[in-house]
């Protein structure tokens, strides 16, 4: 997704002001949103192509590297450059879906205007002098989601087309790899959004559930602990009531702290300071009771622990963990990842079938909070460099070599 310089100034406000929110939430609650902005200020401004910005013209600075981009139909290179055909006398976007001519017959121009001058005109199937398809597009899908979010009930699929001169199957797909997520995921996780701004509001759950626009408390309740974390009572609540009981034990990779609710665990990190694990858990957990674990759950305890030190182990216990749609996918492909392999953040997000949400895949990876369990230590980048771990690269560079170990023996 493209955005302009207001639409990034926009989002950057409006996640600053849901970070705080967040921390007035129980944890188990995230907003549906909030990877899909972090995924949006971290893209690049549009660069308009009749303006030269000499930080991102050095990327397509030669020939070479300019031909490459046309012959891939490369769409990020669009606003660096403009080429024109000798042939046709027209000059296109590098990503023109345009048969492509011979290389004997382009010429690279830095700007339209350049183009212009030497007597060429643009063309009239990717329009170089007006907005990019990929900006379009954007707009497009900016324009349905806020249809969608003053709606209800939620438009069909050739409504919302029709009002953005688009067919029906071409807005679908275009929604979906520019958003995230299909119109109506995006259209329940609004409405999930409302409940929670509700039930802070409203003086029962009733009046809040009714005022979000669902037509029943009991469709509501068939997926409110999935949509809350936890009981809607709970949640207007702030989350007061919901108990969290935690243990410590030593693994190979230093002290573990291993949490859990009555649902199951939503949370295992690993330190080497009772006190600072114990505190980041509560700053996790805000509104939560806690508990010191019993001997009921020194099983879960022993059960993660004996996975660490056997990656090939089955761990079949129940998690208690929220998150989007878009973060459930990542973090379920993360966990078809085999033991003793691993996987780029670009590989994961074709995997999930949003090839352009590499950002928000590795988003996603950051803010898993149940080390191991769920694999995020087994997503590296393209060029096999580990970056980032939430509990140390080392840590991470230990797991992965004890994973290899593990299968190379099995292999034996």
């Amino acid at each position: 997704m493209f955005m302009l310089a207001q639409d990034r100034k926009t989002a950057f406000f409006k996640l600053k002001a849901l970070e705080f929110e967040s921390n007035q939430r129980s944890a188990h609650t995230s907003h549906p949103f909030y990877p899909d902005l972090v995924n949006m200020l971290q893209l690049p401004q549009i660069n308009k192509v009749h303006r030269k910005d000499p930080l991102t013209l050095n990327r397509y600075d030669t020939d070479d590297l300019r031909w490459l981009a046309v012959q891939q139909r490369n769409p990020n290179a669009d606003g660096h450059f403009v080429y024109s055909v000798a042939t046709t006398g027209v000059y296109c976007r590098p990503a023109c879906p345009s048969r492509l001519a011979l290389r004997e017959n382009i010429a690279f121009h830095d700007t339209c205007t350049d183009a212009e001058r030497a007597g060429f005109r643009p063309c009239k199937r990717c329009q170089p002098t007006g907005a990019s398809l990929a900006k379009r597009h954007a707009d497009a899908a900016a324009k349905a989601c806020r249809i969608i979010e003053t709606s209800d009930p939620l438009p069909s699929l050739d409504e919302l087309a029709n009002a953005v001169g688009l067919s029906r199957y071409h807005f679908h797909r275009i929604f979906k790899k520019t958003v995230g997520v299909t119109p109506r995921q995006y259209f329940a996780a609004h409405r999930n959004e409302r409940v929670r701004s509700e039930l802070r509001s409203q003086p029962s759950v009733t009046q809040a559930i009714y005022g979000a626009g669902f037509n029943s408390s009991s469709r509501f309740y068939e997926r409110s602990t999935e949509t809350l974390g936890m009981t809607p009572g709970e949640y207007q609540k702030g989350g007061n009531g919901t108990v969290i009981r935690y243990g410590f034990a030593a693994c190979p990779l230093g002290l573990a702290l291993i949490a859990g609710t009555a649902r199951g665990i939503c949370s295992v990190s690993f330190g080497i300071n009772r006190a600072l694990l114990e505190e980041d858990l509560r700053k996790n957990f805000p509104k939560a009771s806690f508990e010191k674990a019993d001997r009921s759950f020194d099983t879960w305890v022993k059960a993660i622990v004996d996975h660490i030190k056997d990656p090939a182990s089955r761990v079949d216990l129940p998690l208690d963990i929220r998150g989007t749609a878009f973060q459930q996918r990542v973090w379920q492909a993360l966990r078809e990842i085999p033991v003793g392999q691993t996987a780029s953040y670009t590989e994961v997000a074709a995997r999930i079938g949003q090839p352009s949400a590499v950002r928000a895949v590795a988003r996603a990876c950051a803010t898993n909070r149940i080390a191991a369990i769920i694999p995020c230590h087994r997503v590296i980048g393209t060029n096999g460099s580990l970056t980032g771990y939430r509990w140390g690269v080392e840590r991470k560079r230990q797991l992965l070599k004890q994973e290899h170990a593990v299968t190379k023996n099995q292999k034996k």
